[in-house]
């Protein structure tokens, strides 16, 4: 069970010249960030990298996460079935990640 769960709009980008909807994500944090978005997947990484995407380009492994603008953020996740661009709103990013430290439960090392 996660110490942290919020929903989050998010838009998946592609080469259509028609504006994605916007889905419904789900974040989750207990230790490392969770993040759903149906038909494309669920990603694990850690908190940090996030922090660190909503200011500059950051990438660990796979998964790239850069702000777009001052109000949006996108995250970019590599798998062997391909590549998923996820557009999100910042403020509910930084949102979730306060929630984080103010909610969660610190994890023992």
């Amino acid at each position: 069970m996660s110490d942290v769960e919020q929903y989050a709009r998010a838009r998946i980008v592609t080469d259509s010249p028609d504006e994605a909807p916007a889905v419904p994500a789900v974040l989750s944090y207990d230790g490392r960030i969770h993040l759903t978005v149906p038909e494309e997947g669920d990603w694990y990484f850690p908190r940090e990298l996030l922090e660190q995407g909503l200011r500059a380009p950051t990438t660990v492994g796979d998964i790239h996460i850069w702000p777009c603008g001052r109000v949006q953020a996108v995250m970019e996740f590599h798998s062997p079935k391909g590549v998923a661009v996820v557009q999100f709103e910042k403020k509910a990013l930084v949102r979730f990640l306060r929630r984080t430290y103010t909610t969660a439960t610190p994890v023992a090392h």
